[in-house]
């Protein structure tokens, strides 16, 4: 029996290795049974001479092998990156700068090929392929200048009629962080015409301010351009303005669900006259994208008649309160006053974007005059209009009132460009309206 025993076990043993042996190939066999994972970016179809194309192949199970891209145009194969990797690889990113001038303008296809390290079955199962097409244009747009020169004034506007070789995706005059976009009109003879109203800001120096106008296509390309203008230094006017707690008892009110209770109502007040100013000035940026590419207005805007001027455009105003300064602000429009509740009238031609409450202007009315041109009636006792009427020059849209920071009766009348406040006075005015607008047009 004993000897038997002995006989049976190198028996038992070479079986036990060739199971341990077979389940080892198994497991090298089936442990990797999906195949790699391609993904191609960017996911945009047009791509310009500063694009990168991004290929990221990943497989987390047996490890990446080989790689391969290609470039199909015109009928060409044209090699980028053949890669084999060592063992244990598992994700490689590659990019493909377009800038280098491997692949020519027009449509392309980037094809990928990649296998993973798996024997399952026999390393069919770990081959992928994937493509995507693009169309590539290195070339940006050119910008002709139909304008002849702007002359501006600090806080004003100016008018710029350019065309471009392409239509735009993005266009417009940059004046330092600030963007005035540029309308398309017509498409004449594969020349693209754009009005672009801008703005010197009244808070922009002579020396800082080099308007440029810039156009990006589908692609991404840019291009920018300068162009003659001439502009002049104004100095604005400094005024004081004296808090009393009688007037702000009158006006918090009124703002008692946007303003922390627990102020003093000096903190309050200050409180609305920064932090919902600006929210304010945010919301008439936001206006400024809802206007129309054509030109609506005809001729000079409309003043509220019979009325004195009071604040004045751009005044830097300090606010005093016990004889001391506790805050400072620019106003940014004209502060007209006629009698109480007088009838106000639209401006010019346009539509109406906005008529309600507005913070520290109270019942407002937006006028959109379209090219980015809008008007503001703050202050109102009453509201005529409602948001998408049209109006013509000369419209009852309200009535003059004190709400919002009003201290008595009286209209703030703005005038905006691209949600930047200028000086309404030009406006008025119809000879710099013929020499800065309408003679462009002709």
């Amino acid at each position: 029996m004993k000897k038997e025993s002995s006989k049976s076990f190198p028996l038992i043993l070479t079986v036990v290795i060739v199971m341990l042996a077979l389940g080892a190939g198994a497991f090298l066999l089936f442990k990797d049974t999906v195949p790699p994972t391609i993904a191609i970016g960017p996911e945009i179809t047009n791509v310009g001479k500063g694009s990168q194309l991004t290929i990221t192949v990943a497989d987390p199970g047996s490890g990446l092998k080989t790689l391969e891209i290609v470039g199909l145009q015109n009928g060409k194969t044209i090699p980028l990156i053949n890669k084999t990797f060592p063992g244990g690889v598992m994700q490689v990113e590659e990019v493909i700068d377009l800038a280098k001038g491997q692949l020519k303008e027009g449509q392309f296809t980037i094809q990928v090929k990649t296998e993973d390290a798996s024997l399952y079955p026999f390393g069919v199962s770990g081959v992928a392929t994937a493509e995507r097409a693009y169309s590539f244009d290195a070339t940006p747009p050119r910008i002709y200048v139909q304008s002849h020169t702007n002359n501006m004034n600090q806080g004003g506007a100016g008018f710029m009629v350019y065309a471009l070789s392409e239509e735009a995706d993005k266009t417009g005059i940059r004046v330092g962080e600030r963007f005035f976009p540029g309308y398309l009109q017509s498409d004449d003879n594969g020349k693209y015409l754009y009005y672009c109203l801008f703005a010197h800001p009244w808070d922009t120096s002579i020396a800082d301010f080099k308007p440029v106008i810039e156009a990006s296509d589908k692609a991404g390309n840019i291009t920018k351009r300068s162009f003659n203008f001439h502009t002049n230094a104004r100095k604005f006017r400094r005024d004081k303005i004296n808090l009393s707690d009688r007037f702000m008892e009158r006006t918090i009110p009124e703002f008692q669900n946007d303003v922390p209770s627990q102020k003093t109502p000096l903190e309050q007040y200050l409180y609305i006259n920064n932090q919902i100013r600006k929210a304010n000035r945010d919301q008439l940026l936001e206006f400024s994208r809802q206007t129309s590419p054509a030109m609506m207005w005809s001729g000079t805007f409309k003043r509220l008649p019979n009325a004195a001027n009071r604040a004045r455009f751009a005044d830097a105003r300090d606010y005093m309160y016990k004889g001391k300064k506790v805050d400072h602000q620019t106003h940014l429009g004209l502060d007209l006053a006629s009698l109480k509740h007088a009838p106000v009238p639209a401006g010019n031609d346009g539509k109406i974007i906005y008529a309600d409450f507005l913070g520290i202007y109270g019942n407002v009315v937006v006028i959109d005059h379209g090219l980015g041109l809008q008007t503001l009636y703050a202050h109102l006792s009453s509201i005529s209009v409602q948001r998408g009427d049209m109006v013509a020059k000369g419209d009852i849209v309200g009535n003059t009132g004190t709400t919002g920071l009003a201290g008595g009766d009286h209209l703030h009348y703005g005038v905006i460009i691209g949600g930047t406040p200028v000086q309404p006075i030009e406006w008025w005015d119809g000879t710099w309206m013929k020499n800065n607008i309408t003679s462009k047009l002709d």
